[in-house]
């Protein structure tokens, strides 16, 4: 397991920085995908090309698109930079933004919101201290107030229009790949973002935004289905199924029903970083997903958020069925197919590797799976439980001291999906061992604090969980579904008196 303490080295580097602003794009967008699905409902029944027109209902559409969802997002960019207050000035300055433009402005919450947010800390920070007591009130409402009108006009002027422009440019390139058949290629960078989770980033960060805009002039966007395919991932899974060995084709039929019906398309991506070759069977699924809808002109009405087969049936638009279904058959199809041959070529290798050594047969294919030796299961083969053993740090030959273990948080990029799963398991288990006294929650890694004992995260996500809670122990895990480190932690529990 992966430890840290207060004075550990500050993780970083461009992967680490990447992901925390892609994440810090897709949590303006995550928390209001409820309202996109309203939207997308409404556009479904009441407009005119929908299942059960309705010219009056149908006039929720516009104001729904035009203000509800960019201030929403406006608002969640500011609380994210500055709290209440925060979201506060970002929607009164988004509004100048979007009456200074003709197209739903979600571009320009993303970037108003923040900024103004932002600004609104800065001159918060200037007389900080400095305010006679009584007219504490007066001066915050004031400066908020002014500040919001100011950076409204700015938006009306002159940021509206340069937003436009961008926005307009790049729905003009999206359109540019699709008459030109070259949109298929956005999955050599999509496929390996997601593995390296960014999923949520590229998803909702970049094609959320831009899909419902050309969603409102279309009724319907190819975009929403370019990430959120579940075909790729199902069609590794199913190779893991009938071609893996040891623990990943054990795991593999219950990560399928996870990952097709519940949405989460996390629970794929350790199958693929085991063995990355297979990245070339995402990519060709989503390259051959992305190619159907574009030959169908197939697309959704709304994002598919979680990324389930039930939620992209449920926002196909009514002339899009055939297109889609197809797209997510065939693009399992081909993942499934490409992977079978990679799992198949390289059978009798890892068969080889995992009964190598003394280790037990378990052990052996536990560690094969993980790609190297973990200390943790040597340690566990050599030396039992006792004491905790298992929580050694791996490469570290010293054990460590760490606080009362009383709250465990498992977290995620978006805090919902594969958290939530794995912190399910670990619940069970420590209720399993007569263990009541530990509460296991889940939480989106920007939303980490530094009052928790331990936190959980794949391996990929550690280091931006040590930036927030750095005084916390870090484990690491590469499956949120099974991961043996689980029963370790449980025994570091009951060594410890836990109950």
């Amino acid at each position: 397991m992966t430890t840290t303490s207060s004075d550990t080295k500050r993780p970083g580097g461009a992967r680490v920085a990447v992901q925390r602003f892609g994440t810090f794009l897709s949590s303006m967008i995550l928390p209001n995908i409820a309202a996109f699905i309203a939207w997308g409902i409404v556009t479904m029944f009441f407009i005119p090309a929908g299942f059960t027109p309705n010219e009056s209902l149908a006039a929720l559409v516009g104001p729904m698109i035009i203000y509800l969802l960019p201030l929403l997002i406006a608002n969640q960019g500011g609380r994210l930079v500055y709290d209440t207050r925060g979201g506060v000035v970002a929607s009164i300055a988004t509004i100048g933004v979007i009456v200074g433009t003709d197209i739903p402005m979600f571009l320009g919450a993303m970037i108003m919101g923040p900024l103004a947010a932002w600004l609104m800390k800065q001159v918060d920070r200037i007389w900080e201290g400095k305010i006679k007591a009584g007219f504490e009130m007066l001066v915050n409402n004031f400066s908020a107030g002014i500040l919001g009108f100011l950076l409204a006009i700015a938006g009306f002027f002159a940021f509206g229009p340069v937003v436009q422009a961008l926005s307009n440019g790049l729905e003009a390139a999206v359109d540019w790949l699709v008459k030109l058949s070259l949109l298929p290629l956005l999955s050599i960078l999509v496929e390996p973002g997601k593995v390296l989770f960014l999923n949520n980033a590229i998803n909702h960060g970049v094609f959320t935004p831009i899909g419902t805009q050309q969603a409102a002039e279309t009724g319907k966007s190819i975009l929403f289905l370019v990430e959120a395919n579940p075909g790729p991932g199902l069609g590794i899974l199913l190779a893991f199924t009938f071609f893996g060995i040891g623990m990943a084709r054990a795991t593999a039929p219950a990560a399928i029903i996870i990952q097709f019906f519940g949405g989460i398309h996390e629970i794929y991506f350790p199958y693929v970083l085991m063995k990355p070759i297979l990245i070339l069977a995402a990519i060709a699924g989503g390259m051959t997903g992305v190619a159907t809808n574009v030959l169908f002109a197939s697309g959704l009405r709304a994002p598919a958020a979680p990324g389930s087969i039930i939620a992209v049936i449920a926002q196909t638009a009514s002339d899009s069925y055939v297109g889609v279904i197809l797209s997510v058959v065939l693009s399992a199809t081909v993942s499934f197919l490409i992977a079978a041959v990679i799992l198949r070529a390289s059978r009798k290798r890892d068969l080889a590797k995992a009964n190598a050594g003394d280790l037990s047969a378990s052990i052996a294919q536990t560690q094969a799976n993980k790609g190297k030796e973990s200390g943790v299961l040597q340690n566990l083969q050599a030396e039992g439980v006792a004491a905790g053993a298992g929580l050694i740090a791996e490469g570290e030959e010293e054990a460590f001291e760490h606080k009362p273990i009383h709250t465990i948080v498992f977290a995620c990029d978006a805090g919902m999906g594969s958290s939530a799963m794995g912190a399910t398991v670990l619940r069970n288990k420590i209720k399993k061992a007569g263990i009541d006294s530990v509460t296991v929650t889940n939480k989106a890694i920007a939303n980490l604090t530094d009052d928790v004992d331990l936190v959980i995260t794949h391996q990929d996500l550690t280091d931006r969980a040590k930036l927030q809670s750095p005084s916390a122990l870090h484990v690491s895990v590469e499956n949120f579904m099974g991961s043996p480190k689980y029963d370790e932690i449980v025994n570091l529990l009951e060594s410890e008196g836990v109950r």
